[in-house]
């Protein structure tokens, strides 16, 4: 689904081809077609104004969708070209003020080469778009008109994360059964264990909970996400921190790490909440990893979170708390929450019936459905909520209103969500940190009529999606953001191959990825990234870390591989 990012790719791209500078340079280099660009550009406008109807026929039609993650992967390869000829130019700025001589036979020669090297480049692009035109004309696709504007968001103060809605009897059993097992339970600690699917709230429930005030009879308490990367030094290493509200940074042994777990919990009736645990977790980490809790007094306490009904069983709990769906009141209140209903002029309670079925007694559904329509306006909601989406079977278990929230993304966010892909699961990240990462992409285009820096328009962008609830607020503080697992699978379906992290299952189209990242660890050596040596397209290689630990041994070997392959295309 990385096509859909199209509407906001070729306008760039069509920019940079009107470049004067480009169009000089194009035409003095010896041999090189001069009507090249002004072929790709006639070509490329025609496809993008097709692109809307393409977008929505992909849905159903495997040939469209082949046909776009084709004109993808060729619209990425002129932009590489054309930053080839950004580069030459930069360079040709550089080296004129200097005086810099050499042999006039050099340069003839290295000169030729280029030219030579360039004709082929593009020749084989001509024969790519040729094709791809071709293709496009046997779907029929039309030229749709833009959208209206959107309704404007009215200003707000309240918290974007809002009350705990529907779950309040589910907190009380959960209290209940950490404050009456503390008595029966043989070790000194006990589990207790929610178990649900994606997007029932098992985060949310778990947050209520360990901020009851029933449970501030437990000191310290710590809270640490785990995710479906299981790192025992880097789990034992949050859970310290946690506990302690320090940097632990300069322990790089699990051993260490452990030590201090046992003088921090000894004695003391501690609660610990691990969110998010996935089968990763084998028994023989979890072993480990508790063996500093059985120093604690009798009565501590674990709240574990997950999907998978048997981790809560390998952890200890043999009767988890199974959570179940919302009711539909409380699907209604969530969803008005968030779409701002007290905010808008016009009775929407008509629509209550249709919004609540399409929530399906998910708080997440509620939530996303929410966060996309209070964008538009009361007109537009019912031609939404009858979208051909919520009726199409998704593979990858992607919610219908999750899919429809990024459908109906400006596409200048599309790019900025799907570039997100490559973010690790429970990865907290701050707007500052992500906005700079969209402006390194060049993912931020300032338009001739905004009078905005960079970075207010990144805190636009950035603000858009948390209005959105694509992105919310960490459990660490107000400071931090994650995405939900499920908006995170949904960043990765929107990127399709053009995205990846080291950590998933590598493919065939290696060459496509343009965007990647990894989980850096302590001792990392050049064979964990053997498998890059196949990328050769590559404009992302970003390592990112779980924990406060901040590795340095970055593979060199990468960096030297891939600047050799654009050096050779520059010199």
């Amino acid at each position: 689904m990385g096509e859909a990012v199209l509407g906001a790719f070729l306008p760039v791209l069509l920019e940079k081809l009107a470049h004067r500078e480009v169009l000089d340079y194009f035409g003095r280099l010896m041999g090189v077609n001069k009507k090249a660009l002004k072929k790709w550009t006639t070509t490329l406008t025609a496809i993008k104004a097709v692109l809307n109807d393409a977008e929505e026929k992909q849905l159903t039609q495997d040939g469209v969708k082949l046909w776009l993650d084709d004109l993808r992967d060729l619209a990425y390869d002129v932009e590489d070209l054309l930053n080839i000829f950004a580069t030459k130019m930069l360079k040709r700025r550089i080296e004129r003020p200097q005086g810099r001589t050499i042999k006039l036979w050099i340069c003839s020669l290295s000169k030729a080469k280029f030219n030579v090297s360039m004709n082929s480049e593009i020749k084989k692009i001509n024969d790519r778009l040729e094709e791809i035109s071709t293709r496009e004309k046997q779907f029929g696709l039309k030229k749709l008109g833009v959208s209206t504007k959107p309704w404007k968001i009215p200003q707000t103060t309240s918290h974007l994360d809002g009350p705990v809605i529907g779950r309040d009897e589910d907190k009380k059993q959960i209290v209940g059964e950490l404050l009456s097992k503390e008595e029966t339970c043989t070790s000194n600690f006990h589990v207790v264990a929610i178990v649900g699917t994606g997007g029932l709230g098992k985060t949310t429930l778990a947050k209520h909970v360990f901020n009851d005030a029933a449970t501030e009879q437990f000191n310290p308490k710590a809270w640490v996400s785990v995710s479906d990367d299981f790192d025992l030094l880097r789990v034992a290493t949050a859970l310290l921190e946690s506990l302690t509200s320090g940097n632990v940074r300069e322990l790089k042994e699990l051993n260490s790490v452990q030590d201090k777990l046992s003088k921090e919990l000894a004695g003391k009736k501690f609660f610990i909440v691990l969110d998010d645990v996935w089968n990763t977790c084998n028994y023989d980490q979890w072993t480990t990893l508790q063996s500093p809790f059985r120093v604690g007094a009798a009565g501590s306490m674990i709240l574990v979170t997950t999907r998978n009904a048997n981790v809560a069983k390998m952890l200890g709990d043999t009767n988890p708390y199974t959570l179940g769906l919302i009711s539909e009141d409380d699907c209604w209140e969530i969803f008005k929450h968030h779409a701002l209903l007290n905010d808008r002029p016009q009775n929407v309670d008509f629509l209550k019936q249709k919004v609540i079925v399409k929530c399906n007694g998910l708080p997440l559904a509620a939530r996303t459905l929410g966060g996309l329509l209070r964008c538009k306006r009361v007109g537009e909601w019912e031609e939404i909520l009858d979208h051909k989406m919520w009726n199409l079977s998704d593979r990858m278990g992607i919610l219908p209103s999750l899919k429809l929230s990024y459908h109906y993304l400006p596409s200048n966010l599309k790019r900025c969500f799907t570039y997100c892909s490559i973010l690790p699961n429970d990865y907290e990240f701050g707007e500052k940190q992500l906005i700079l990462l969209w402006m390194a992409e060049g993912l931020i285009q300032q338009q001739p009529e905004e009078n905005k820096q960079m970075e207010d328009l990144g805190t636009d962008y950035f603000q858009e999606l948390v209005s959105r609830s694509l992105f919310q607020k960490s459990s660490k503080g107000n400071s931090r953001y994650i995405m939900h697992d499920l908006v995170t699978d949904l960043a990765r379906w929107a990127a399709g191959k053009t995205c990846s992290r080291l950590e998933d299952k590598w493919n065939d189209d290696l060459p496509k990825t343009r965007h990647s990242s990894y989980i850096r660890g302590q001792y990392d050596g050049v064979k964990k990234f053997e498998v890059y040596s196949e990328v050769i397209r590559l404009r992302t290689f970003l390592p990112l870390s779980l924990s406060d630990h901040h590795y340095y041994n970055l593979a060199q070997k990468m960096y030297i591989h891939w600047n050799k392959c654009l050096l050779s295309w520059v010199d």
